[in-house]
């Protein structure tokens, strides 16, 4: 099969790995535009670093074994939260979203081209015209989310078929897979974000046998195609921040609900990485280089990382446990949350006053570690943050839904 070239703008094509564009039953396949003659190369490189992957980590037996495992137990927790009288359970279950009260959202269609998040450099005043280009994908998130935490916390069908529907839309304009980095760096960062969101959702819409399996299906060619677009950016044996992290998510989630092992490994070693990043006294020195968002860029990096935990973890490779330089992700976890307490302790990092505005969301991930772990030996704004319900829609939505006790 050839994949057509855009009309409105002529784009070198690459072949890219046959998962990715394998056609399915009844559905047509996907053609991911890639961009430039560069492409070619940057796929070769994607190869070469998703064989050494799989030569390092096959051996360790690190591979999708249960493609719906997803973060959680869903039918377990349908039950739990069916029969719960916990107050804050119950808060968050009568505060959710609804996708079916909410309307479509159409599918952005053509290049991809997004602003830069900052007005200038990597900090200080934001950039109104990146906050109305990226609205779209932030109502598709809330959206997709929605559908999801409703059937996980009251067993809707009908909530879950409209998320896979509205997946299904973006699966059949092929969006997510017309950009290029080298012309918007922000759109491949709001790729990855969104595809988070997107991957974590799909991963529990496929325990729903009641959905359409010719729309599951097209959702998963399309989301496996954007996955292996979106890290086949990534240069071999580069380390990278929160950015890093994040596609490493949209990696494992997607790799999960896939079956794809060269996504999952991906993000596994990706984690391994981000651990190895952890200085001595908890902190991800490349967030910590963020100015007056020091403390949030440390907790925005812990977001994917919890995520891919959960993931690896309900496969039977235990990233919790994972060390380096005697450090685990729970060293990065209470740097961040005596940092909040004290935001003097990042002045050897960041001279500039820290903005300790947080949210929801900023405590979102913890609901998940804080399931496995509890919360003995959290600092207090982590405790004290988990006390109300949690949300962040690139990681699931309503955390407090997902995983909250």
């Amino acid at each position: 099969m050839v994949c057509p070239q855009p009309i409105a703008r002529q784009r070198s094509s690459a072949k890219l790995d046959k998962r990715t564009i394998a056609t399915t039953a009844g559905v047509p396949p996907i053609c991911p535009t890639l961009t430039r003659s560069a492409t070619l190369v940057r796929m070769s490189n994607y190869r070469l670093l998703a064989a050494a992957l799989a030569f390092t980590l096959t051996a360790h037996g690190q591979s999708v074994t249960n493609p719906k495992a997803s973060i959680l137990d869903v039918p377990a927790r349908q039950s739990f939260l069916h029969s719960t009288t916990d107050p804050r359970l119950r808060d968050a279950i009568a505060h959710l979203g609804s996708c079916v009260n909410t309307p479509v959202v159409p599918a952005p269609t053509g290049v991809i081209d997004i602003p830069h998040h900052y007005l200038s450099g990597s900090h200080g005043p934001t950039n109104p015209a990146e906050a109305a280009a990226t609205r779209v994908y932030g109502a598709f998130e809330r959206r997709i989310t929605a559908g999801m935490n409703q059937y996980v916390a009251t067993g809707s069908h009908a909530e879950a078929a409209c998320a896979l529907a509205q997946l299904d839309t973006w699966a059949q304009a092929h969006t997510l897979l017309d950009y290029d980095p080298k012309e918007s760096s922000q759109a491949w960062f709001q790729v990855e974000w969104t595809l988070s969101s997107a991957g974590v959702t799909d991963s529990v819409l496929v325990n729903d046998p009641a959905l359409n399996p010719t729309q599951q299906a097209r959702v998963a060619v399309w989301l496996n195609a954007a996955a292996h677009k979106l890290i086949s950016y990534e240069k071999p044996g580069e380390f990278g921040n929160n950015h890093h992290y994040w596609r490493a998510l949209a990696a494992i989630s997607v790799g999960v609900a896939t079956h794809d092992n060269d996504l999952f490994r991906f993000g596994v070693d990706t984690y391994k990485q981000a651990i190895s990043e952890i200085d001595s006294n908890g902190a991800f020195p490349r967030e910590m280089a963020r100015h007056e968002r020091a403390i949030h860029y440390q907790a925005f990096a812990l977001q994917p990382l919890v995520l891919i935990a959960e993931f690896a973890t309900r496969q039977g490779t235990n990233l919790y446990a994972y060390s380096s330089h005697n450090h685990t992700l729970r060293d990065a976890i209470i740097f961040l949350g005596r940092a909040i307490d004290n935001p003097a302790l990042v002045k050897p990092y960041a001279s500039e006053t820290q903005d300790t505005h947080f949210g929801p969301d900023d405590y979102a991930p913890f609901e998940f570690y804080a399931a496995r772990f509890g919360t003995t030996g959290l600092p207090p704004s982590i405790v004290n943050g988990l006390q109300h319900p949690t949300y962040a829609t690139r990681i699931g939505g309503s955390t407090t839904i997902l995983a909250g006790k």
